[in-house]
């Protein structure tokens, strides 16, 4: 049975509201010193960018939920799997995107961000939209037994979503994570623009029905072997054709621009550049 778009807009709107709630009452419990409200209330840019995408990453679950779970034909039955799997992707959420950006910063984000870090920030919260969008993929069921396949398959993209943005700072000449402490905006912006990247495009590989574990997983790395095309997209499309610098496999005028020259603009075009690739490997898949 398809959805109504009244149907689905109500549950869209009180399945977000309550995800809300839920993300601000944890927050007050486990640090009340972070609070939506009260971190709005402060002069701190770093940390409104980082809760932006905290938020963001719940609206993405929120969505997901509805379009996955919510099939229209008992009320009953769609509120408890709004609930349950609305739940879930924002305990995973909250989880792994803190367990990112502790990677990313060896556990001294919250410490930049709270000194006002805008490049922590960015990151940060970059962070947590990626998370966001890998959920939003994995989370999808009508019945229990699908709880374990969302889990699974969220574990399996969430480690896929690190290991490529690992892989792909191990590509640049300067260090991400330091140059992020001594608040490098372009830095930020260009591991942003990455990180949201690969997590569109781990997102992408998880959308379909569940057939099999064979053909699954298999249709899973088809389309994430695609994520390698973000290296010759930064390396000849931005830094030779856009640029008009010599190719280089590894470093070149991006790195010098960003890392040394701290050119922003440089950044948000290879940001963008990153962004619209996944984008488009997402619409042709």
């Amino acid at each position: 049975m398809e959805l109504t778009p009244l149907y689905a807009g109500a549950f869209a709107v009180g399945t977000t509201l309550a995800l809300l709630i839920l993300f601000r009452l944890g927050q007050r419990v486990l640090a009340p010193d972070v609070a939506v409200a009260k971190t709005f209330a402060e002069a701190n840019t770093a940390r409104h960018l980082y809760e932006v995408g905290q938020v963001l990453g719940v609206f993405l679950v929120a969505a997901a939920v509805v379009k996955n779970c919510v099939l229209g034909q008992d009320l009953v039955h769609d509120l408890g799997r709004a609930a349950g799997f609305g739940l879930l992707g924002l305990v995973l959420v909250a989880v792994t995107g803190r367990l990112g950006t502790k990677l990313l910063m060896q556990s001294a984000l919250p410490v930049e961000i709270a000194r006002g870090n805008v490049a922590a920030g960015i990151a940060g919260g970059a962070h947590y939209v990626a998370t966001g969008i890998v959920a939003a993929g994995a989370v999808a069921g009508t019945k229990l037994g699908d709880v374990a396949l969302s889990v699974f398959f969220f574990g399996i993209a969430i480690a896929t979503l690190w290991l490529f943005v690992t892989l792909f700072r191990a590509l640049t000449t300067y260090d991400d994570a330091e140059q992020i402490r001594g608040e490098n905006l372009a830095a930020a912006l260009s591991y942003a623009g990455l990180t949201i990247a690969v997590g569109i495009i781990v997102g992408t590989a998880l959308d379909g029905d569940f057939v099999s574990w064979a053909v699954s997983l298999q249709g899973y790395g088809a389309i994430l072997a695609f994520g390698f095309a973000l290296y010759p997209v930064r390396q000849l499309f931005v830094q030779t054709l856009l640029l008009g610098a010599p190719l280089a496999l590894r470093g070149g005028r991006l790195d010098a621009g960003i890392g040394t020259d701290r050119n922003e603009g440089l950044a948000t075009l290879e940001a963008v550049t990153y962004v619209a690739t996944a984008l488009t490997i997402a619409r042709l898949a």
